[in-house]
Parts: C-alpha cells; sequence; structure tokens
C-alpha cells in the first residue's frame, strides 16, 4: 500500500511541465446533509449553494485549490423512508460556511490552450474548516440558544472540466464531507428536548456545476516550478 502512494505521488510530481496558470471560478448547485433527521440520500441537494475558488495548475495533471462555500442544509422527518420518522416528525435548518485548501488529480493531461487537452474526469482531496450554529441552551421550553462552531473535515470529491469557449470552462462536481460531528442538526445529548438518539456522524455535500476562467501567463511549461 505504502508503495503504491509513493508511485502516485512520484508520477503525479515528476512530470516536467509546469504550468503557469491561474484560475478563478464560481460554483453554483445544491447542498444536502444527512443524520439523524430526514433523508438518508447521500446524493439529493436541497437547498441553493455557491461557492468561490481560486486555482493555481502546477501542471497539467494536478492544480493546486483554495475554496470558500456557502451551504444552507436542512432536514425534515416527513420527507424521510421510515414510519418511525415521519411519525416522530422533526425538522431543522442550519448553514455551514467553509473554507478548503486542496489537490485537484486530473485523470488526462488537462490545458486547455491545446488540442486534444481540453477535458478530463478529476477527483479532488482537501482539507477544511467549517462553521455552523449549535443549540446550547434552553432556556424555556422549546426555545434554544445557539451559538457558532468551527470544526474540521477531509473531504472528497469527484468531477468532469472541459473547455467552452477560449479562456472559460465548466466543471460539473459533487462533493462530500463526513464531518466528525453530530449536532449539525442540533442533535444533543446535553438538551433533552434535543437528544434524538443518533450517534451516527453527521454528512454534508455539495453537487453543482462551475464556470472558470483561466487567466495569467499563457500555458508556457517549464521544467520545474
Amino acid at each position: 500500500m505504502k508503495k503504491s502512494i509513493f508511485l502516485f505521488f512520484f508520477v503525479a510530481f515528476s512530470i516536467n511541465l509546469s504550468a503557469q496558470v491561474y484560475e478563478i471560478g464560481v460554483f453554483l448547485g445544491g447542498s444536502n446533509y444527512v443524520g439523524d433527521i430526514g433523508r438518508t440520500n447521500y446524493v439529493y441537494p436541497n437547498n441553493l449553494a455557491g461557492a468561490v475558488f481560486f486555482k493555481y495548475n502546477y501542471n497539467p495533471k494536478i492544480a493546486f485549490r483554495a475554496t470558500y462555500s456557502y451551504l444552507p442544509i436542512q432536514g425534515n422527518d416527513l420527507e424521510a423512508a421510515t414510519d418511525l420518522k415521519i411519525n416522530r416528525g422533526l425538522n431543522f435548518k442550519n448553514t455551514i460556511n467553509e473554507l478548503a485548501l486542496g489537490l485537484e488529480y486530473n485523470f488526462y493531461e488537462y490545458n486547455i490552450a491545446e488540442e486534444g487537452k481540453t477535458w478530463t474526469p478529476y477527483i479532488l482531496l482537501e482539507l477544511a474548516a467549517f462553521s455552523y450554529k449549535h443549540a446550547v441552551a434552553e432556556p424555556v421550553p422549546f426555545q434554544y440558544e445557539f451559538q457558532s462552531k468551527t470544526s474540521f473535515t477531509a473531504p472528497i470529491g469527484v468531477g468532469f472540466k472541459s473547455k467552452l469557449v477560449d479562456n472559460l470552462a465548466f466543471a460539473i462536481e459533487a462533493k462530500f464531507r463526513y464531518t466528525f460531528e453530530d449536532d449539525l442538526d442540533y442533535t444533543t445529548t446535553t438538551i433533552p428536548n434535543l437528544n434524538f438518539g443518533g450517534n451516527g456522524k453527521d454528512w454534508y455535500m455539495f453537487t453543482g456545476v462551475s464556470f472558470i476562467y483561466t487567466f495569467g501567463r499563457p500555458p508556457c511549461y517549464t521544467n520545474g516550478f
């Protein structure tokens, strides 16, 4: 296993073609959550969400990427597939603000300035910090106090990108976040009315389309950096 990982990164970084090309873009789509309330579909965008990002193309296989995402999430037991949840009838809404840094690995060499290299599927590996509201107190029955909370996740994603025209491109992407947290839906053992009995960690997902503008020095490749 260690040899396979080493070989992957050696091949990726040993390409002696380094593109001095930058990209900025906007990502529009839908977000959804999987946890103790509502549906359990991992790809079921039900809230309008968006993101902005900046990328540096290290070479035709690898791009480094920074992304800010605004991701509303919600859950409703009336939309669930089990009678237990439907009869329970819980619902919630929350908003996630996320900042992610990561690496985009192209399966094929990608360079919109060259014929035959204008599209590719890719995978996305990131580290992300995100903030959201969680319940901290119930001063009167069924009225809660909330505070902002920050946590971390190691999200992954898959996508497909292609040139549109000139310096413009688009991508279709789905990103999955396992959060290590169980209170995105306000579940907590410290407030009896919010103790829903679940013990699994929450997920949130973002699926949509991005529009990308490439700029900077034309893709003139040189050795190394």
